[in-house]
């Protein structure tokens, strides 16, 4: 299943010049943990990094950093590993545990921004298929049992 097909469509974003605040009040106002960072160009909504919620956390109030002294441009990661929608739910995951990240950008073909797949949502997707799995088993068993009366 391409990853285009299970990803989330309705993406968070800001540009690099948004302030921290900026960044942490659309994640509170959307429910999100994540904004991806893009810019925008003829060719479409290209993303260029991500912040998280324990970005913010981390490197920033932890260490008692001002906020209104920071740019999302200062915090994103640099090093953003995005995959294509037509990626498959296998090579999301194998991208995942390489980088060691929880979320990715979705990208088309030109590199524009479709959407964002988090771990979360991958391991709701597979536990809904185990459930399916786990079902085989027990309609083989109910047969049997039937066939057996």
């Amino acid at each position: 299943m391409p990853i285009g097909e299970i990803c989330t469509r309705e993406v968070v974003i800001a540009d690099a010049k948004s302030s921290i605040v900026e960044v942490a009040q659309l994640m509170r106002t959307y429910h999100v943990g994540d904004v991806i960072v893009v810019e925008r160009l003829e060719a479409g909504t290209i993303p260029v990094g991500i912040i998280t919620d324990r970005d913010i956390v981390v490197e920033l109030i932890a260490r008692e950093v001002d906020l209104d002294s920071v740019t999302a441009g200062d915090v994103m990661s640099y090093e953003l590993v995005c995959v294509r929608e037509k990626d498959d739910i296998w090579a999301t995951l194998q991208h995942m545990r390489g980088k060691g990240v929880r979320r990715l950008p979705v990208v088309n073909e030109q590199g524009g921004l479709e959407g964002v797949v988090a771990f979360d949502d991958l391991i709701e997707l597979l536990a809904d298929e185990l459930s399916q799995l786990a079902r085989i088993s027990e309609s083989s068993q109910n047969r049997e049992r039937k066939r057996l009366e």
